[in-house]
């Protein structure tokens, strides 16, 4: 019997696991993310075990694993912003495209706005390419607004991104 899908934030010894799964989502969606495939397949293992081992001692990270069957299905990163402990930002967002729409998107992002209010954040943001895809549905039905003009997504790029935010009333 397959259990129901599933988001709880990675250990540090699943590097191995985050790091496939994050060079498979730049592999499968490298216009949703500012970083590239070739940035972060040269990154030394070292380097992978380091963030996950930080994140876990940080109490600023949360690292997200989701499952689907049983087996890693997507990802997703909250963070506290340095300048501003009020709000928390969300990136590495993806699930693989054979679990897609069962959930685990959602999942991934409730997670990280309960964890988010759970800290008392006023806000949460993250970066999404333009244009009428299911991620920026998934965030306009979570309540997230546009709150920037459009820009490359990343220096050269042709792709254009903007930013949305969740703010929270207490």
């Amino acid at each position: 019997m397959a259990q129901s899908p599933s988001v709880r934030q990675f250990q540090p010894s699943e590097w191995k696991t985050y790091k496939g799964l994050r060079l498979r989502a730049l592999a499968d969606s490298p216009d949703a993310f500012g970083s590239t495939l070739a940035n972060e397949i040269e990154r030394p293992d070292a380097q992978w075990a380091e963030s996950l081992m930080a994140a876990s001692q940080s109490g600023f990270d949360l690292p997200l694993i989701a499952f689907a069957e049983n087996e890693p299905a997507g990802l997703a990163w909250a963070k506290v912003d340095g300048a501003d402990s009020s709000a928390i930002h969300l990136f590495q967002m993806w699930v693989a495209p054979e679990h897609r729409g069962q959930g685990l998107g959602r999942l991934l992002l409730i997670t990280s706005i309960q964890w988010a209010k759970a800290r008392g954040a006023k806000s949460i943001s993250l970066g999404v390419t333009c244009g009428d895809t299911s991620a920026v549905r998934l965030y306009t039905s979570a309540g997230f607004e546009l709150v920037e003009m459009p820009r490359p997504l990343r220096p050269g790029s042709s792709v254009q991104a903007q930013s949305m935010r969740l703010e929270f009333h207490q």
